[in-house]
């Protein structure tokens, strides 16, 4: 793939961790690139290494071995002010626990203008990426009046927002019922069509069937993809 078209690259990546006994192998050579503009989702088991290689590619864990690029940047060697500063201005990332992601006592599109204005962006993108998201009507509700699906959606609009050159999120379906996860995928395709790049770690059958690439890791390997 050409450099111009990838967002993400890891060569050769490696993680270890380390137990006051043993050396666990979390990943080993890890080989993928992540197209600009595509949603790409990291798929395996339990174990498989596939939020240890969503932390890797967020700057939250530094590999073992081999090498970690973002926006061309390569993350390896740079020091934690640096990092941060860059994780703060390329990529947007969405945990889990819809909870986790959202300030408790603000308004959903203050939620995405508060991320706009922590990346530099414009706030006046809040409410169209809440409609891109299908949430335009609830952009005045407080986090405790949206349900859980609602809740990741304003989650990823913030993400979104700016047009960071990269979206991370570890199982972002993991919450919710069927309905909400159906509407959560549909939202992020949307992302997607507004250029958005998703890379996204989930055993979620909705979520790996809307993908345009699936990276299948087993055992800290590249497995297909």
């Amino acid at each position: 793939m050409p450099a111009s078209d990838v967002a993400a690259r890891c060569d050769g990546v490696s993680v270890d961790y380390r137990t006051a006994s043993d050396v666990v192998p979390a990943l080993r050579d890890v080989d993928a690139d992540f197209a600009r503009a595509r949603f790409s989702v990291l798929a395996g088991a339990s174990g498989s290494g596939k939020s240890s290689l969503l932390r890797v590619l967020a700057g939250l864990q530094r590999p073992t071995a081999g090498r970690v690029a973002v926006d061309g940047t390569d993350l390896t060697g740079l020091r934690a002010g640096r990092l941060r500063r860059l994780r703060r201005a390329t990529m947007g990332i969405v945990l889990q626990d819809p909870a986790d992601n959202l300030v408790e006592y603000l308004p959903a599109v203050a939620q995405v203008e508060l991320a706009a204005r922590l990346r530099g962006a414009d706030r006046g993108e809040a409410a169209g990426l809440l409609d891109t998201v299908g949430l335009a009507s609830q952009a005045g509700c407080m986090p405790q009046d949206l349900s859980g699906g609602e809740q990741q959606r304003v989650a990823f609009a913030a993400a979104a927002i700016g047009h960071p050159a990269l979206l991370l999120a570890d199982e972002p379906t993991a919450e919710l019922d069927a309905i909400a996860a159906g509407a959560l995928v549909n939202a992020m395709r949307r992302l997607i069509d507004r250029g958005a790049t998703l890379v996204v770690a989930s055993h979620d059958p909705a979520v790996i069937d809307a993908a345009d690439r699936v990276v299948t890791l087993r055992d800290g390997r590249v497995a297909a993809g």
